[in-house]
């Protein structure tokens, strides 16, 4: 205004003005919904922010923290992988995103996003505590399946044990091991172990594919064929 004070100008600044303290008006509402934990309102609240402060990385980050809380891990790395470019050295982007593949049983690009936070900071204690969980496991799965590609299905049902014991807090690493497991007890004809495992698989995810293959499989072997 004071560079161009003509009415157009004035009308302008005006209307920017009116939507600069609405946004703040919003953002005060998006703060106290999310202290109150109802992240939906907040959410809500946030996408009307985002729509015009775009590059905004903080309020990415409350957003993917309340669809975190909501249970909706993808939109949440949406989020946070936006968040990641727009501040520099952000760590805990970084972090998060690796936390969340990790819990949704994505271990390879877990490990490939804990490593980008460790690329910035290398002493950083979470990411490198993390680091180290996700790279065990990844390797214990990778040396599985070649056993399981060579033929060694013995061998790979100890190494699916062991992926068992490395991670005993997230469900779906057990849930697939056992998957993989009853996939070997089947290919090396070991018909009623392989029924029980993939049955236990089958309780957990009634439509899963391959138990259901595997175990048809063993059926087979038992000459049960109404099964």
């Amino acid at each position: 205004l004071k560079s161009s004070p003509s009415n157009n100008e004035e009308k302008e600044a005006q209307t920017q003005l009116t939507k600069s303290d609405e946004l703040q008006r919003l953002h005060s509402q998006a703060l106290s919904a999310y202290q109150r934990e109802d992240y939906e309102a907040a959410i809500s609240l946030l996408d009307e922010i985002l729509a015009v402060c775009v590059w905004d990385a903080e309020l990415r980050e409350l957003r993917a923290e309340c669809y975190i809380k909501e249970g909706e891990p993808s939109k949440a790395i949406s989020d946070l992988k936006a968040a990641a470019k727009l501040k520099n050295d952000n760590t805990e982007a970084f972090y998060k995103i690796s936390r969340i593949y990790y819990q949704l049983g994505d271990h390879e690009l877990s490990l490939s996003e804990v490593r980008e936070c460790l690329k910035l900071d290398q002493d950083h204690k979470q990411c490198f505590s993390l680091y180290k969980q996700v790279k065990k496991l990844n390797k214990q799965i990778e040396s599985a399946e070649e056993l399981i590609r060579e033929g060694r299905y013995e061998d790979a049902i100890n190494k699916y044990d062991s992926v068992m014991k490395t991670e005993p807090e997230v469900p779906i690493y057990a849930t697939r091991a056992k998957e993989r497991i009853c996939h070997c007890l089947s290919k090396n004809q070991q018909a009623t172990e392989a029924i029980k495992v993939c049955t236990e698989v089958l309780q957990l995810e009634p439509t899963n594919v391959n138990a259901l293959k595997d175990r048809a499989e063993a059926y087979l072997l038992e000459d049960l064929y109404e099964e």
